[in-house]
């Protein structure tokens, strides 16, 4: 991707403020929640028609399922991609079903080998169906599975070699699964390969009962912030964007927030 700076998460609650964002050029969207054929919402049509980067983000592929992915969920995808004019697309290195039967949420991944293999046969099989590059997004994890032979930065440049995709880094994850695990968060940066980064995530999160929750309905905590910053030190990622995905504050806060990433990282700032 080209250098785009900071951008935000497209979603219907907060079309407006996002249509008013003078310095945007970058801005992501549930690919889900768009239908491949028909009228596209006027927000996105909008960002597209003033040269904004549209990417679609997948949550329902269940790359890291047993089973191959199913055809027509990777066809929707790449239809919205063609449709936004997307410059790539990105789903999450997690299952979401098995036998036919939903979770409604991303679960981790085994950190094996079998599973490397079952996550990159899905891989191949969904970038055969794209024109555009896929980038794979580690999830936000509250437990490891006991059979684990790889720590996760292994596992993920595995699948990353092995199928020449790209990376989506999701700073807020990165955090939440080293305070849950009581690990350093930035030991991670030196166990990925960094210039696979096609951007990154920023999202906020809370603690609950000792638990912190990658909850994206609170505010960026400080310590993330701070964590994109010594990612930037390290190599600055094309583009970070803030995923919020309910609670939403009023216009003046998510501002603050867009603005408190661009100072983090050291791109200007799109308020």
């Amino acid at each position: 991707m080209t250098a785009y700076g900071v951008g935000i998460g497209w979603r219907p609650e907060i079309a407006g403020f996002v249509a008013q964002l003078p310095g945007l050029r970058f801005a992501e969207v549930v690919a889900e929640s768009v239908h491949a054929h028909g009228d596209l919402p006027i927000g996105l049509t909008d960002l597209r028609d003033r040269g904004v980067a549209v990417v679609p983000h997948g949550v329902k592929l269940s790359l890291g399922g047993a089973e191959p992915v199913e055809s027509a969920r990777v066809a929707h995808l790449a239809a919205v991609a063609q449709r936004l004019g997307a410059p790539l697309v990105s789903e999450h290195i997690a299952f979401v079903r098995a036998g036919g039967v939903e979770a409604g949420h991303l679960l981790p991944v085994p950190r094996s080998r079998e599973a490397v293999a079952a996550v990159v046969g899905n891989v191949r099989r969904t970038q055969a169906e794209l024109d555009v590059p896929l980038a794979l997004e580690p999830i936000a994890a509250l437990f490891d599975w006991p059979d684990d032979e790889l720590d996760e930065g292994a596992f993920l440049t595995e699948i990353l070699e092995q199928t020449d995709a790209l990376l989506l880094l999701d700073v807020a994850n990165v955090y939440a699964n080293a305070r849950n695990r009581g690990t350093d968060p930035a030991a991670l940066f030196d166990r990925l390969p960094l210039e696979r980064i096609a951007y990154c995530h920023v999202a906020g999160g809370a603690a609950h009962d000792g638990v912190y929750h990658d909850t994206h309905t609170d505010a960026v905590p400080r310590e993330v912030l701070e964590l994109v910053t010594e990612l930037c030190g390290r190599h600055r990622p094309p583009a970070l964007m803030l995923e919020r995905d309910g609670a939403y504050p009023p216009a003046a806060e998510l501002a603050a927030e867009l603005d408190a990433i661009a100072a983090a990282s050291g791109y200007p700032v799109i308020t």
